[in-house]
């Protein structure tokens, strides 16, 4: 019955399906990459056993974002009709049983087909050169246990996001029927930040007091996780901040619009600009990585500027990787959030406000925010990269030339994700009745 047609479009069930498909083939390239080169025995292979795990470090996150947004994409529809089921008497563990069931459902077929698609992309990546060579169409196969055990996360994010989603239909129906629970950030969300933030620097400071290379590797690739995840946790706090000023000093209907849609949900708008933000943070460590890079291949042998090359090629499949995922997730992100405020533009449609308006408004609840998101997660990277590459590499030329060319492939991205989507909320606004519930 969930799953018939109503309010919410067919988008609902296939924008899920896409992104957990997208989730699950990058996330086994990765992995499957980061396996190739610990099956390695040659002199470099140590050097790319440590830089696989830290590109692992920084992309695991991201991906395990998108995995539980695309979780949350169809909450809007069934929440309503879940919470129509509790106020007409089903128990707490019919409604349970119903939501995990679907989501479960939607993730294990995007799982597979996400499957197929890295199975299709492994002999396009294979072309991919190191050591002078291509590494060839099954060099990123990373086998039947690890496959199965990525589709059972995936699925297994899934039923924990429903559920954790499903908790205030459970306690108040009433209240989610009819919308009334106005989410809220706590500032506790920003005192963790920091002190993790703090650590994460501490840790870098002292590496050259650590003598072991296991402790050395463990401590490098868990500074930068903490870091990529203290973006996650403290960005819908630093958006509702930022919403707040905003709506203070709004003067036109856009920007009240605007800031008020921000505030509606501060978690929903940072799905929209996280992945931007992960993007910035991961280009200011590529970038210093590049320039430190190139100031040490400066003189060398042959064999230090193929190891240089291998390198460089490292980090540009880690940038590549990570602007697949702002491209998934801004896109999904963008589609679903036009189709979860359906009520409201057709509202806004009826009491006369043109279409240029409600975009204009949509297009700067998103673009506004990027620019502040952007530039925090780019300072929170060049904070945690100082102690290793020191102020120099990172504001030097080739260093500030990849952080520029990320940060317009990132905002460009975004807007061209909100002209795609445009023609949804055209869509919502030709057909009012699927907006009545």
């Amino acid at each position: 019955m969930l799953a018939r047609p109503g309010a919410a479009s067919p988008a609902t069930v296939v924008l899920p399906i896409v992104a957990f498909g997208v989730t699950t083939a990058l996330l086994l390239i990765v992995v499957g990459g980061v396996l190739m080169f610990w099956r390695w025995t040659n002199d470099t292979a140590q050097v790319f056993q440590i830089l696989s795990l830290l590109a692992l470090a920084l992309l695991v996150v991201p991906l395990a974002t998108l995995g539980g947004a695309a979780a949350r994409l169809s909450a809007r529809r069934r929440d309503d009709r879940l919470a129509t089921l509790r106020l007409l008497g089903a128990t707490t563990a019919t409604v349970t049983l119903v939501t995990v069931v679907e989501s479960t459902a939607l993730a294990i077929i995007g799982a597979v087909g996400g499957v197929a698609l890295y199975a299709i992309s492994m002999p396009l990546v294979g072309l991919i050169p190191f050591g002078g060579a291509p590494i060839g169409p099954t060099a990123i196969w990373a086998g039947p246990l690890v496959i199965l055990g990525v589709v059972a996360g995936v699925a297994l994010l899934a039923a924990i996001s429903s559920v954790v989603g499903l908790r205030s239909v459970v306690v108040s129906p009433l209240g989610v029927r009819l919308k009334q629970r106005a989410p809220h950030t706590s500032w506790v969300r920003l005192l963790v930040g920091v002190v993790l933030v703090v650590a994460a620097v501490i840790v870098m400071n002292s590496l050259g007091a650590l003598l072991d290379l296991a402790l050395i590797v463990g401590a490098l690739v868990g500074a930068f996780g903490v870091v990529v995840a203290v973006l996650g946790l403290v960005g819908p706090f630093a958006i509702s901040v930022y919403a707040r000023i905003q709506l203070r000093s709004a003067k036109t209907a856009d920007q009240l619009i605007s800031a008020r849609g921000i505030l509606e949900s501060p978690k929903a708008a940072w799905r929209l600009v996280g992945g931007v933000a992960m993007t910035s943070f991961v280009a200011v460590v590529a970038g210093s990585g590049t320039a430190f890079l190139d100031t040490m291949s400066a003189g060398g042998t042959a064999e230090d500027a193929l190891l240089t090359t291998d390198v460089r090629t490292g980090i540009l499949i880690t940038l590549v990787a990570s602007f697949l995922m702002v491209a998934c997730s801004v896109g999904v992100g963008q589609a679903a959030a036009v189709l979860d405020r359906r009520e409201l533009y057709v509202s806004l449609d009826r009491v006369g406000m043109p279409l240029a308006t409600m975009d204009s408004a949509r297009v700067r609840s998103v673009m506004a925010p990027l620019g502040f998101v952007s530039m925090t997660s780019a300072a929170l990277g060049g904070l945690l990269v100082f102690p290793l590459v020191g102020w120099t590499l990172i504001v030097a030329p080739l260093s500030i030339a990849v952080i520029a060319i990320c940060f317009v492939l990132g905002f460009a991205l975004v807007r061209v994700s909100l002209l795609a989507t445009r023609p949804i909320l055209t869509n919502v606004l030709a057909h009012p009745e699927r907006s009545l519930g």
